[in-house]
């Protein structure tokens, strides 16, 4: 591919990202509440709120986690045969509801390793595990510096200025129409798993983060002097 074709290629992605992943903030979010019922009816996980994930076995969450990213690939792979068909010309469309879906796919791994998104600093947090699934370092300098919705859109245009690169890469065989289907689900399915296993890394790590703090906790703790019993 020419140069000149590749750079034009390079700016429509990493536009397109960027209207697909504000929009995702703007509009598209997981339900906590609707999802802690999915959790317990759907994959069986028996707790009755979120901080209840830290006392299962770690493993139990790595089964659910996979079975959330394989869902999101399947949705996205759909969506890509379907917009594929038209090559080029549906890559803005494509890329945002693929943004959606990748998105959600992160806020529901987000939720099954214990981390909610009520609070400013709680959706910070999320965007900075998207930056993490596309490869991105997000300093905590600059979250601490900027508040949420100054951040978020600052994030938004480093993950669409890095994402847009590899996406350039992958997303080139679709300028042959025929073949635009088979490779944009493809392509989908392979954006959302690359995406969806980057993000359960770093969630893992913090619930595991998590974890181990709060057994130093209870290690540290005086113990509770014992009762007198009856005949003492």
């Amino acid at each position: 591919m020419p140069e000149q074709r590749k750079s034009w290629l390079r700016r429509r992605v990493e536009s397109a990202l960027i209207k697909g992943l504000t929009r995702a903030y703007s509009t598209v979010r997981v339900d906590p509440a609707k999802f802690l019922l999915q959790l317990r009816a759907a994959y069986h996980v028996p707790i009755s709120g979120y901080h209840g994930v830290f006392s299962l076995d770690i493993g139990e969450l790595d089964v659910v986690a996979d079975s959330i990213i394989r869902s999101g690939m399947k949705l996205a792979a759909v969506e890509g045969a379907g917009l594929g068909l038209g090559g080029l010309m549906t890559i803005v469309p494509d890329l945002g509801i693929l943004s959606a879906i990748t998105m959600r796919t992160i806020q529901k791994l987000s939720l099954l390793y214990g981390f909610e998104f009520n609070t400013d600093d709680e959706i910070a947090e999320l965007w900075i595990a998207a930056a993490s699934a596309a490869g991105v370092d997000i300093s905590r300098e600059l979250l601490e510096k900027e508040v949420v919705n100054k951040f978020v859109p600052r994030v938004i245009q480093r993950i669409a200025a890095q994402a847009s690169t590899e996406v350039v890469e992958k997303w080139a065989g679709r300028v042959i129409p025929l073949a635009s289907a088979a490779i944009g689900a493809g392509l989908n399915y392979w954006f959302v798993r690359a995406w969806g296993e980057r993000a359960r890394a770093h969630f893992r790590q913090r619930h595991l983060l998590l974890r181990q703090r709060a057994q130093q906790v209870a290690l540290a703790a005086p113990s509770e002097p014992s009762l007198p019993t009856a005949g003492s």
